[in-house]
This record gives structure tokens, sequence and C-alpha cells, in this order.
């Protein structure tokens, strides 16, 4: 049987892992800057990490569900503490597109409405109900009679009045920061207003923080920039340190009846290991601190070089739009220098580092990319 080939890959096979650091099969090491789409948090191979599922694989691996598992509790009133979100309520599921998919359901039976409004260039996942909201259609997964859809443009606070004022819409789905859209940040005062709106037309306001979550923006959720408290937050990647994971946090002003939501491997045994060691490091080494320490260090740098458009972003969640395609120079970057970064569509590159990146690490990636970009 051959692999269903819907990726295109680089001819490299990375064997292990450190830090911030990547080893091939040819024993050569690469910065990573990247983090497997932001999943990496604490680090690769974090001992702590590595030793907390080690120890629970010694007891049950996996069991969900119809059982009590007190690490479900234990998980729920740490990421309480370290998000301030304790009030809120937690449903675990295995990841970013089950978690919107979750949150967009719950919506639905809570207001009786179907229409859901997302805004330009966002993207909430592939499964049907949790629709892809970009602006490529090969990647915008079909719309099921469950949920339909308006899509707006981002900080149009008078577009985002008008679709709410038509009736029928049970959420308001918006990412904290934007992660296949670019990295391109929400006006606070938008998100504040669209919360407030969403009030009055007795629509749920859901923020997505399946990338942008977990301290990767400097705060524990991007959208506490704002100063703001949604109706539900959607969590993944980070949360799990590479392990399968996803989240719904939601609001105490709703109430959960059983038979509501569902998942087959959510909030499993090693799931939670996984999700607590995450915490515990994070909290432990302050990295979220040390995000927007790094972060803001970066985007101050990054944004005095002439050869970049637009340096958008917050903490270690940093887009890199460039006039012209960026293939060549995300190429160098990779094979010559031996530095993984990612990127959106033709013209943006964009650093999603594990949360430890350290400014020596920064300084080597600013260093080297300020000798590329002048030779290229």
């Amino acid at each position: 049987m051959n692999l269903f080939d819907v990726y295109p890959l680089y001819d490299l096979t990375p064997v292990s892992a450190r830090g911030c650091t990547i080893t091939d099969k040819n024993g050569v090491e690469y910065l990573d800057l990247y983090g497997g789409h932001a999943v990496i948090s604490v680090g690769h191979s974090h001992p702590h990490y590595v030793q907390r599922i080690s120890d629970q694989l010694k007891k049950i691996g996996f069991y969900s569900n119809s059982v009590q598992n007190p690490m479900q509790a234990e998980l729920a009133t740490k990421l309480g503490e370290l998000s301030g979100y304790g009030d809120y309520s937690l449903f675990l599921c295995n990841s970013g597109a089950e978690a919107n998919e979750n949150a967009l359901k719950m919506a639905s039976f809570l207001t009786g409405k179907k229409r859901i409004v997302a805004f330009d260039k966002s993207f909430h996942g592939r499964t049907s109900a949790a629709v892809a909201m970009t602006d490529n259609p090969k990647i915008v997964a079909p719309i099921n009679d469950v949920h339909d859809r308006v899509i707006l443009p981002l900080n149009d606070i008078d577009a985002l009045h008008s679709a709410l004022s038509t009736g029928g819409v049970a959420a308001v789905l918006v990412e904290g920061i934007q992660g296949v859209g670019g990295c391109r940040v929400p006006d606070p005062v938008f998100l504040q207003k669209a919360g407030q709106l969403c009030k009055e037309h007795k629509a749920l306001f859901i923020l997505d923080e399946v990338q942008s979550g977990y301290g990767r923006s400097g705060k524990f959720f991007a959208h506490q920039y704002a100063g703001i408290q949604p109706d539900v937050i959607t969590v993944a990647k980070g949360m799990g340190n590479g392990f399968p994971m996803g989240g719904v946090l939601i609001s105490p002003e709703h109430k959960p009846w059983h038979g509501m939501l569902g998942t087959t491997f959510g909030g499993n045994y090693l799931a939670c290991a996984a999700g607590l060691a995450v915490l515990e490091i994070m909290e432990k080494e302050q990295l979220t601190e040390n995000a927007a320490s790094v972060g803001g260090y970066l985007i101050r740098e990054l944004s005095a070089f002439t050869t970049i458009k637009e340096v958008r972003g917050k903490g270690l969640m940093i887009g890199l739009e460039f006039d012209g395609p960026i293939v060549d120079l995300r190429k160098k970057l990779l094979f010559e220098e031996k530095i993984f970064t990612g990127v959106t569509g033709t013209h943006v590159i964009r650093i999603l580092p594990p949360l430890t990146l350290s400014k020596k690490e920064a300084d080597r990636f600013l260093e080297t990319f300020a000798r590329v970009v002048k030779n290229m």
C-alpha cells in the first residue's frame, strides 16, 4: 500500500530532537523554528514530559469517557489556574478540528440556530462542521446541514453588526491570532465590541486559540490582550506538546447535559499525562513569559528589515510577509542554514518555535536571516 500523497515532503528524515534542535538520519542538526505547526510548546523530548508519559504507560495508557479518570479533573484545575479561567469547564477531545466542531455543535444546541460567522483567511479545521474559512477552495471543507456560514473581513465591526442583525447566528468564531492566515492579529477594540454584539444577539462568542493559545502569544491566550472573556475557547496543538489532544473551555453561563458532546479518545490517561506535563513545565520554566520576551525581541529586530513587507504577530507566533514568493528563501534557510521555518501561501514565512527558544537561538536565526536575504 502506498501513502496518499497530499503533502509535499522535503527529502529530510528527522530521527531525534531535543529542545529547539532536530537531528536527521545523517546526524545533521537543525534549529526548529516551526515546531510542527506550533504543536511543540515545551521543547522536544523535555525530560519531565518524557518521564510523565513513561510513568503513565506503566500504569494504564488508555481509557476515557464511561469511567472515572481523576487525571481529567487534575488537568482542568491546573489549566484553570494557569490560564485565569478557573470558573470555566473543560471538555477534552483529540484535536483542534474536533474542538471547533464540538464548540459549533454546542452553539447550535444552546441557541437553536445554525449560522456561523467567521472571518476572511481564518482556518478552523478540516471536518465538515468545523469548516475551513481560507480563500483556498481546495482546503475548504464542505458545509453540512448543521451549519451554514458567513465570512466577513477581519476587524470590520459594522459588517459583523449587520450579519448578527439578520438573525439566525449561532456563533461568531475568530482566532486569537490567525494561523493559516499569516499571523494577522484581531484589533482589541474589535474583539471587545464583537463580544458585546454577541451577547446582544444571543450568539456564542468563540475564540479559536488552537494555535495562538498555551502561552505562544506571550499571554496564556492571545485574546487576553483585549481583556475579554468569550463564551467558549478552543485549544489543541501546544496543549499536548505533540501528543494528540484538544479541548473546549466553556463559560459557567452555559450548562451541559449528558450526550451533548462526544469523543472517543479525548481525555484518555496518556493525553492527560502529556497535558499535565506541559502545564507543569510551562509554570516552572515560565515559558509564557519567555515567549513574550524572546518573541518581542524577534519582532522588534525583524521589523527593522527593509526586505520584509510586514511583520505580524505576538510572542512566538510571527508572520513575515514579503513582496515576492518566499519558496527559495525558505529552502535556503532549511537546506543551507539548517533552520526550519513555516509558510503560509506564497509570500509569508511563519515562525512558531518551541516556547523554550532562547535569545541565543533567536540571535542565530537573525544573523543567518540577515545574511541570506542580503545574498538573494
